[in-house]
């Protein structure tokens, strides 16, 4: 399994704009096609901050919970999930004509997943290639969204 999967897009508008939509956690839901709610525990986001979150593959609907371990405004937002130690990101690197590159990273810092995971994208999900392959086009499909709404 490659310890990262990467996808990015260049969007027409400013790093700031891009930050306010990624940084609004509540709102990826109407961006990835795998997460159904992001919720945002305490009153500000922050590195630290932690979510519960409800999320859905392969037509299972599964909970899990994630702390924000990078905040950085109008450049990177990154969170690990508790459950298997993964760690997604993006990062907003401003663009000549004034627009922001958005890239989106799936992190897997041990090198590898958790073996129960492991046995899961192997018996459920189809094995590494269509499990990543299917994660790679959700990241596509978000930044996607993301490109269209603030382009809009």
């Amino acid at each position: 399994m490659p310890n990262v999967l990467e996808a990015s897009i260049d969007i027409a508008a400013a790093p700031e704009q891009v930050w306010g939509v990624v940084s609004d956690l509540q709102r990826i839901r109407e961006f990835s096609p795998n997460t159904l709610r992001m919720q945002p525990l305490g009153r500000t986001v922050r590195t630290g901050t932690w979510t519960v979150n409800l999320n859905k593959a392969e037509g299972y609907v599964y909970p899990s919970t994630s702390r924000i371990v990078r905040f950085e405004p109008n450049h990177a937002l990154a969170f690990r999930m508790n459950e298997n130690g993964t760690v997604w990101s993006y990062t907003l690197e401003p663009t000549a004509d004034g627009g922001t590159k958005l890239i989106q990273r799936r992190d897997v810092p041990k090198g590898k997943l958790p073996g129960w995971l492991q046995f899961t994208v192997d018996k459920v999900f189809g094995g590494e290639a269509a499990f990543e392959g299917g994660l790679v086009a959700g990241m596509n499909e978000t930044l996607g969204r993301i490109k269209e709404t603030l382009e809009r």
